[in-house]
C-alpha cells in the first residue's frame, strides 16, 4: 500500500512540530508549512491525500487556501484546525469545501482519529485527472503517466512526479536543490546527499526524452529551470 502524505499548514511552530512528530509516528509521510504564502503554494503544487490547515496566519488564510483549492483541486481532503470554534466559522469551513473542523486545543488522539475517519471517507473520491501538456506529450499526474502522440506511454515514480510537476507549475524559475528538498519533499537539506535529486532529474529526462537538456535545463550553481521555448 503506498504511503499517504499529509500536508500540514500551521503558523505555530510547537503546534505544528507535534503534529508532524504524532503523524510520523502512526506511519503517516508529512509535508509542512509555516505560514499562509509557503502553505498556499504547497496545497496547490504538492502531492499529498490530506490538508490539515490552520485559519488565521500570516500571509494567505486557510479561507483563502481554501477557496484556491476549491478552484484548481476540487475534492482534496481537508481537515481544518482553529481556535476559531465560533459556529459561523465551523458553517463557512465546511460548506467552503473542508472534511472536517477541528478546535484547538485538541488531543492528539482526537487529531488522529479524525484524520483516519476523513482518509477513510475520501479514499475513493473521484478526483478530475490532473494534466499538463508538454511538448509531444501528455502528463497525466492523477495516474503518473507520461502519455506521447505517437501512442507510447511512461509510467512515473512519485518523487519523479512531484518534482516535474514543481517543475512544470515554475516556468522561467531556476529551483534550488535545497528548494526541492525543504518544500517538495519536506527533508532538510543539511541531512540529505543532493545526488538523489540528480538522480531524479536523470530518469526524468530519459523518460520524456530530453536527454539534451533543453526542457529540464541544469543551471550550474543554482538548481534547475524547466522550460518550452524553441521546442517543437
Amino acid at each position: 500500500m503506498p504511503e499517504i502524505t499529509i500536508l500540514v499548514v500551521e503558523d505555530d511552530p510547537a503546534v505544528r512540530c507535534g503534529i508532524v512528530d504524532v503523524l510520523e509516528y502512526a506511519g503517516y509521510r508529512t509535508l509542512e508549512a509555516p505560514d499562509g504564502h509557503a502553505g498556499m503554494e504547497l496545497a496547490l503544487k504538492a502531492n499529498y491525500r490530506l490538508l490539515l490547515l490552520d485559519l488565521v496566519m500570516p500571509g494567505p488564510s486557510g479561507f483563502e487556501i481554501l477557496a484556491a483549492l476549491r478552484k484548481k483541486r476540487p475534492g482534496q481532503a481537508v481537515i481544518i484546525l482553529s481556535a476559531r470554534g465560533e459556529e459561523n466559522d465551523r458553517v463557512k469551513g465546511l460548506t467552503g469545501g473542508a472534511d472536517d473542523y477541528v478546535v484547538k486545543p485538541f488531543s492528539m488522539k482526537e487529531l488522529l482519529a479524525r484524520v483516519d475517519a476523513v482518509l477513510r471517507r475520501t479514499c475513493e473520491r473521484a478526483v478530475p485527472s490532473d494534466t499538463r501538456f508538454l511538448p509531444g506529450c501528455t502528463v497525466d499526474f492523477l495516474t503518473r503517466r507520461l502519455q506521447f502522440d505517437d501512442g507510447r506511454n511512461e509510467e512515473l515514480s512519485e518523487r519523479e512526479a512531484e518534482l516535474l510537476r514543481y517543475l512544470i507549475d515554475s516556468p522561467g524559475r531556476t529551483i534550488s536543490r535545497d528548494e526541492i528538498l525543504r518544500h517538495l519533499w519536506g527533508l532538510d537539506p543539511d541531512r540529505t546527499e543532493t545526488r538523489t535529486i540528480d538522480m531524479h532529474m536523470m530518469h526524468l529526462r530519459s523518460k520524456l526524452g530530453d536527454k539534451d537538456q533543453r526542457m529540464l535545463v541544469t543551471v550550474r550553481g543554482k538548481g534547475y529551470l524547466f522550460q518550452t521555448e524553441g521546442l517543437p
